[in-house]
């Protein structure tokens, strides 16, 4: 990963299938301070602990032959909504102009989900991609992992 230039007012968004971190650098380049100016969290077990159903089943016409239809992937579902809800907040944020450059911090598939989301309005203003998962660290612990290069 190369060195990310946090510089003062960029935007760092951090998120996963779950928890979303919208932060804000408060410092600069050299001594970064990210501060949340929002968080998003979503309950998101796992599909067999929202699926309620056995898979369906269909029959070919007149024949005995039963085939079982896919189960659902609830959780999956689950995380493309909240990509949805990030990028629409995320445009919601580009609109009213509270950032310039942003940073997208997120695992792979979820970086991918997103960017199919986003609004030209905030695609335009992102200055990096990071396809890492960092919701579970700390605030100062984001901050060196994006400076250290």
């Amino acid at each position: 990963m190369t060195e990310i230039r946090l510089k003062h007012d960029i935007w760092v968004m951090v998120a996963d299938g779950e928890k979303a971190l919208f932060l804000k650098n408060q410092g600069d380049t050299k001594f970064p301070n990210l501060e949340v100016v929002r968080e998003l969290e979503q309950e998101n077990p796992p599909t067999h602990e929202q699926g309620t159903d056995r898979p369906g089943r269909y029959g070919e016409g007149m024949s005995v032959r039963r085939s079982a239809v896919e189960e659902t992937d609830w959780h999956r579902i689950a995380k493309e909504r909240f990509a949805d809800e990030i990028a629409a907040l995320l445009y919601k944020y580009a609109h009213a102009d509270a950032f310039s450059e942003l940073v997208l911090v997120a695992p792979p598939l979820v970086l991918g989900e997103l960017r199919k989301k986003l609004h030209k309005e905030v695609d335009s203003r992102i200055t990096a991609e990071i396809p890492k998962t960092l919701t579970k660290h700390t605030i100062s612990e984001i901050e060196e992992i994006l400076t250290a290069g």
